[in-house]
């Protein structure tokens, strides 16, 4: 591609977003730079402190049941108190207990900390999500979204390449400099992002149903993407619990997955930006369909590797769905989510991928050791069709513009008689009024 055109495509494809996401653009690339205790938690543990691996293991379940028990109340309190206020405390809270997690000496101490870390570390995605949602234009929020997801990468990229130099040094020093950079997030949150969460009127506050927990329960059309999400995240989560295993159960070293995952963000780093251009005004629902079948097809394709050239292979393929897949799945939970309960949606759908990540390592240990890694890659196969036909079905009827598209679009779709026409379709299937330009489902 020549440089001109390199060049055009870059500024069109960071251009027209508010300044308000850049600010939260760089506190989220900030905070993933700084994420070294996820990277070295399990070498502090087992080499630095002389545990065994599985205490590590436990600790590192924790973590993850911290993410699901904070999930749902930082959805509310992102609804209730507000993005901002909900951001800082989740933000601050992570910086004091990641500190806290590196003095610890007592095996207790450090599992109750490390609950304490993965509680308030997942606590701010909701209000993350809620405030892009509600910053961001409708026809802008895939091309947002992926550039947020672009930044989770490159920082996650670079604090573990960095963390293996800082854990040499000292293990207690990666977790100042990450208590540090989430420290600068919170600062950067409290200096640059005003309050982002919708204003109703009291007229609008009678005519419009309280939104509850009870309320998201009840929407059948969310709640199924909710699990459809948590099947594509046990199918993802296999590249960083069941492909390990499985390599070195065949007589490959952590080098050589080291190696193969490698590719994994790399393409991410090199691809999400054009791929994203590609797929910006394309149906979503078309795209999840197909990124699903391409991710359990692409874990299946890792039954039939035999070298490292071929699992880097099988990770090519799968990460191209995850480039797809994740824009649009998290444009589709803001479409199908009311503007005035954002964070208790968002808060629902971040829970399924911490369930995932806590179920992940059980599936791939217990299909790996009972019936060996070809089964394992083949669920994954089953598992990525099962989402794809989900989809598929979910989707059926929605109107274009309940997934994101700009009211000139939503009007042109239907004149020609696009779906949907010129009611809204709420998740729970009946008639409701359009918000935000996005569908608002009702209980």
């Amino acid at each position: 591609m020549p440089f001109a055109a390199m060049r055009r495509a870059v500024t069109e494809s960071v251009s027209g977003l508010p300044r308000a996401f850049w600010w939260l653009w760089i506190s989220t690339l900030v905070n993933r730079l700084g994420a070294f205790v996820a990277t070295f938690m399990a070498l502090y543990l087992t080499l630095d402190r002389g545990y065994s691996a599985s205490y590590a293991g436990l600790v590192a379940a924790l973590h993850g049941l911290g993410g699901v028990m904070s999930s749902l109340g930082a959805g509310v309190m992102t609804d209730r108190l507000g993005r901002r206020p909900t951001l800082l405390i989740a933000q601050a809270s992570t910086a004091l207990s990641v500190a806290v997690l590196g003095f610890m000496e007592h095996p207790v101490a450090i599992a109750g900390v490390a609950l304490l870390v993965g509680m308030a570390s997942n606590a701010s995605r909701p209000a993350v999500q809620a405030m892009m949602a509600d910053i961001v234009r409708p026809e802008d929020r895939v091309r947002a979204f992926s550039l947020n997801y672009w930044a989770i990468n490159l920082g996650f990229a670079v604090s573990s390449a960095g963390a293996g130099f800082i854990a040499s040094y000292s293990y207690r020093a990666g977790f100042l400099i990450e208590a540090a950079m989430t420290m600068v997030c919170a600062i950067v949150v409290f200096m640059k992002l005003p309050e982002s969460r919708p204003v109703r009127t009291a007229r609008e506050k009678a005519a419009e149903p309280v939104v509850g927990l009870g309320t998201v329960l009840r929407d059948g059309r969310f709640m199924g993407v909710v699990g459809l999400s948590f099947v594509v995240a046990l199918i993802f989560q296999q590249g960083s619990v069941g492909l390990p295993v499985a390599m070195g159960e065949a007589g490959f070293t952590p080098a050589d997955y080291g190696l193969a995952i490698a590719v994994n963000g790399v393409l991410i780093v090199a691809l999400q930006i054009p791929v994203t251009r590609f797929i910006e005004h394309r149906d979503p629902r078309r795209l999840l369909v197909i990124s699903s079948v391409v991710a359990g097809y692409g874990f299946g394709l890792t039954a039939f590797a035999g070298s490292v050239g071929v699992f880097a292979l099988t990770v090519c393929v799968w990460t191209l769905a995850e480039i797809v897949n994740a824009p649009t799945q998290t444009g589709l939970v803001v479409a199908l989510s009311p503007t005035h309960g954002r964070g208790r949606y968002q808060g629902m759908y971040t829970m399924s991928w911490s369930v995932a990540a806590l179920v992940a390592p059980l599936m791939s240990g217990f299909m790996i050791d009972r019936f060996g890694a070809a089964w394992l890659w083949a669920a994954c196969a089953v598992l990525g069709m099962g989402a794809a036909l989900g989809y598929w079905g979910l989707m059926r009827g929605l109107p274009r513009y309940a997934l994101g598209e700009s009211d000139a679009e939503a009007a042109e779709a239907a004149a020609q008689g696009g779906s949907g026409g010129g009611d809204g379709v709420s998740a729970a299937g009946s008639v409701a009024p359009r918000t935000d330009s996005a569908a608002a489902p009702r209980p």
